[in-house]
């Protein structure tokens, strides 16, 4: 077994950890999992610092320079991919903002520190053919007696919004059926940064949401969860990722797929059919276009795939 990580003395906790996390959560409005990630590599720069090899923390975070952060990241590539690293960087950035527009840092000892390059990496995404598939897992369970109903559309549900309505698995566990209007078919999503979108959910998503509402939810009012497992209780994250990794198997699909995979899907399938690139921003809440741009990519690599596997002269 690895060695037990040792925890962070409470003095530093609460001198520099929970002022930032105050910000974090109440100012930026991030999600839990992202302030998870920020104290990540807020301890981690930490250990590093305080560490007999360093030991810079003695001397104070406002005596760090470039040359001290150039060595941080050097080391922290032997611990960490390339993406981990950047997104440690960017926590970190955040956390020197935050203590300079308090007085307690004079200057970011990251600006100007190179990181090692990011290769572009294309969204992973499940074509529509294997789509049906993964969605046709929780009737196969049933028709063959390994689920039980409640189950079999509970599951269902999940992925019918997941790739129906293009919601984070995050926004899935939150979402109530006062946030549904089912007339219209469209539900009110919070998102990140508490920002708020409208997410049509598709005939097919806003059938099973009524089906299971109407069957099995115990609460069908507006504060009732829409995701609920048989005992009532709203289901967590961790449950709807280990329910992907079942019917993934029962697909024959990569079990490394996330429930993310299925948003990703949800833009990509968009697109390949002429949706607009704006809208597919505004539907997915990106705050960049940038960030929805990258599944303009990945269209583009399946035409010139398909191009090359069908033209004669490709």
């Amino acid at each position: 077994m690895p060695p037990a990580i040792e925890a962070l003395p409470p003095e530093v906790i609460a001198e520099w950890w929970i002022p930032f996390e105050d910000f974090l959560a109440k100012e930026r409005r991030y999600s839990v999992y992202t302030v998870r990630n920020y104290r990540q590599a807020f301890e981690d720069f930490y250990r590093w610092l305080s560490s007999p090899s360093v030991g810079l923390w003695s001397g104070g975070i406002d005596a760090l320079g470039p040359r001290e952060m150039r060595d941080f990241v050097i080391e922290a590539q032997r611990r960490f991919d390339r993406r981990t690293l950047h997104n440690h960087a960017s926590a970190l950035r955040t956390f020197f903002k935050f203590w300079m527009r308090l007085g307690r840092l004079r200057r970011d000892p990251l600006l100007g520190v190179p990181l090692p390059k990011l290769e572009q990496r294309l969204p992973q995404f499940l074509t529509e053919e294997q789509m049906r598939a993964l969605l046709n897992g929780p009737q196969r369970l049933l028709q063959n007696g390994t689920a039980d109903a409640h189950t079999t559309w509970r599951d269902r549900l999940a992925m019918e919004l997941l790739y129906g309505g293009g919601l984070r698995v995050s926004e899935l566990v939150a979402l109530n059926f006062g946030a549904i209007d089912f007339d219209s078919g469209v539900a009110r999503v919070v998102g990140k940064g508490k920002k708020e979108r409208l997410c049509p959910l598709g005939r097919v998503a806003l059938e099973v949401t009524k089906h299971f509402r109407a069957t099995f939810a115990p609460d069908k009012g507006p504060a009732g969860a829409v995701l609920v497992n048989a005992n009532g209780t709203r289901l967590d994250v961790r449950t709807v990722q280990r329910m992907l990794k079942r019917y993934l198997a029962l697909a024959d699909l990569p079990l490394d797929l996330t429930p993310h995979k299925l948003r990703h899907s949800y833009a990509t399938h968009l697109l390949n059919a002429g949706a607009d690139l704006r809208l597919v921003q505004e539907l997915l809440g990106h705050s960049q276009l940038a960030t929805t741009q990258l599944y303009t990519h990945v269209s583009i690599a399946r035409l010139k795939d398909v191009h090359a596997k069908a033209h004669p002269r490709a």
